[in-house]
């Protein structure tokens, strides 16, 4: 390493580079200053990262440094490898060692040592666990850069002022594979204590305060709760749908056995809880059948986001697969025990909007405008239908349009073009003595900036660039404002009513008994029948992934008000709902935590 004996906001500068890489080489000029302007509080480390198939010899270049290393001159063989004009070559590296006044026998015995090698080669291993494919790639403090490569933007990202330094810290915690899960698991338990605490006044009236466009108690005149249920889930469900369409196009679900395998055991997640409730409950609790129906994704997938280590990426797409079918069969019951709450023209402008999407989609419009227009229309017909608006997130993915991969030759030529032109017309500015930053006034900043802009547009469809930008929104500003306002149920019922402890009973085991056991079921019989395939991975895991799908969610909270109108049953079947949501994750986060990691194929180099 070099610098970094500043005791006080010192940071750590990691690059993976090639000593044939030309844009190395330019980098190189950029850290120089960066070091004159930040002294010793900039630790500078290098690490070889050789790519022989675009650079032959550079391999040998990174040996050579690292021999150059053992007789303590590694620094000055870094520098003069990188300022060295002439192609380079083995004769080339023994005149920069002579010149560097090496002892030239001892050199040229230790580039044969293969020692040297592993030493390049455990960078090689160390820089691909790391996500590195290409150099120069620059780490600061552990975290990746992934910011522009010129002085002020290096400068700014190394010297850390406040905003830098918030954003860092709130990307490092994301970085963490639990922390999603955590941030929505507080939440919802922060809710909880608000709601069964002296605070609860404040909290309900927080969550059921009336926030819209026009007067109140008209359709866009919702309660905060209301607006995070059904409003910003759509957010969460967009995710979801764009990562299950992902896996149809050429992944895991381009087997139709494999994507058939969630939809059934979505029924069999609906059937069998209900089987359990009405075991216990027959004559008036009867209709309390339908509280054990919808799993809670958005609480599932969070701590399976804990146990992210033993839950293949696989399995995790699987759950979302099935909660979203979980989650369309209940609406479906709903629509059909309870049709008092639907209002089926609504659903006619529904279909249209859908309609106008696909219509969208097959004209190649790559716009985005509208299909968030669109999607807006379907949002609110569902709404009026008496839907919940979320699944229209889950329409703007199936139609968000993908685009075929370019090739990158002509989009690298339009780069470099616009470049080499910005570069040119800053030195015809020093020529003429002027200074460059009249360049942005020049017409070929503006050019350069559109056809850069371009390039880099067409690298990412439509789909992918919504999927970047929501995706940190969604887990860590929609998911926690749900569970917040979701999650606060009072504990508190009449349970001296008759039949009250059957339909908590009832709840609660349909929940974390009946539903997993009718996931696992239906998964077993659909593959044993060949229908559907197993998910892969440890029996174990996918036990406890079921378990786990027995959390509970606010649609489970309306069934229960649904199924009964009057008496003190609904509060008696929401509380049966929380127990049986804890109970269930207890259960799978216990089954998780004995089961084995899933085993992960080595790729080849």
């Amino acid at each position: 390493m070099r610098g970094g004996a500043a005791r006080s906001r010192r940071v750590t500068v990691v690059i993976y580079g090639d000593y044939l890489c030309p844009y190395c080489r330019i980098l190189r000029t950029v850290l120089e200053r960066l070091r004159q302007a930040l002294g010793e509080r900039m630790m500078y480390v290098f690490r070889h990262f050789p790519n022989e198939r675009a650079h032959p010899g550079s391999e040998l270049m990174s040996i050579g440094a690292e021999a150059a290393g053992r007789q303590g001159r590694f620094w000055e063989m870094h520098d003069a490898l990188y300022a060295y004009e002439a192609p380079l070559d083995r004769k080339a590296l023994l005149a920069i060692a002579a010149s560097l006044g090496l002892d030239m026998a001892r050199f040229t015995s230790d580039l044969a040592d293969p020692k040297l090698r592993k030493r390049v080669e455990e960078d090689l291993a160390d820089g691909r666990a790391n996500g590195v494919t290409a150099t120069p790639t620059i780490f600061v403090d552990d975290l990746r850069y992934d910011g522009a490569w010129d002085f002020y933007s290096m400068l700014e990202a190394l010297e850390q002022p406040v905003g830098a330094r918030v954003q860092r810290t709130a990307r490092a915690f994301a970085n963490l594979p639990t922390s999603a899960g955590l941030v929505l698991l507080a939440a919802a338990g922060i809710a909880l204590i608000c709601a069964n605490s002296p605070l609860a006044p404040g909290y309900q009236a927080l969550v059921h305060a009336q926030v819209g466009i026009g007067p109140t108690g008209s359709v866009l005149s919702l309660s905060v709760a209301e607006w995070c249920s059904e409003g910003l889930l759509a957010i969460f469900f967009l995710i979801l749908g764009l990562e299950i369409r992902r896996e149809a196009t050429a992944g895991t679900f381009s087997d139709w056995r494999a994507a058939v395998t969630p939809l059934l055991a979505a029924l069999g997640g609906v059937v069998a809880p209900a089987a359990v409730y009405l075991a216990f409950n027959q004559g008036p609790t009867a209709p309390g059948w339908s509280a054990p129906a919808d799993t809670g994704v958005a609480f599932t997938l969070g701590v399976l986001a804990i146990f992210g280590a033993r839950v293949s990426a696989g399995l995790k797409l699987f759950v979302a697969t099935y909660a979203v079918a979980d989650d369309v069969l209940s609406i479906l019951i709903l629509a059909v025990f309870y049709p008092r709450s639907i209002h089926a023209e609504w659903l006619l402008a529904a279909a249209a909007a859908t309609v106008a999407m696909a219509l969208f989609n097959r004209w190649r419009i790559y716009a985005t405008w509208p299909y968030l227009a669109a999607t807006l229309g379907l949002w609110l017909s569902l709404h009026l239908a008496g839907v919940s608006g979320a699944i229209s997130g889950i329409a703007l993915a199936a139609f968000l349009p993908p685009r075929p991969v370019p090739n990158p030759r002509p989009l690298l030529a339009q780069a470099a073009t616009a470049l080499a032109e910005l570069e040119h017309a800053e030195r015809e500015l020093k020529t003429a003595g002027r200074d460059r930053r009249e360049l942005q006034q020049e017409p070929v900043w503006d050019w350069a900036s559109r056809n850069l802009s371009a390039a880099a547009e067409r690298l990412l469809s439509p789909a992918e660039r919504a999927e970047r930008a929501v995706a940190p929104w969604s887990s860590y500003v929609v998911l926690p404002l749900f569970a917040f306002t979701a999650a606060g149920v009072a504990l508190a019922a009449d349970l001296q009513a008759p039949g009250a402890w059957r339909v908590l009973v009832g709840v609660a085991l349909g929940l974390a008994i009946g539903k997993p056991a009718g996931i696992v079921l239906a998964t077993w019989a659909a593959s044993r029948t060949g229908l559907a395939v197993f998910p892969a991975g440890a029996a174990l895991t996918f036990l406890g992934a079921a378990f786990l799908c027995g959390i509970g969610d606010p649609l489970s909270l309306l069934m229960a008000e649904q199924a009964f109108q009057t008496g003190p049953y609904a509060a008696v079947a929401k509380i049966g709902v929380l127990t049986g949501s804890a109970l269930a994750a207890g259960l799978g986060a216990l089954t998780l935590l004995f089961s084995p990691a899933p085993v992960t194929q080595a790729k080849p180099d």
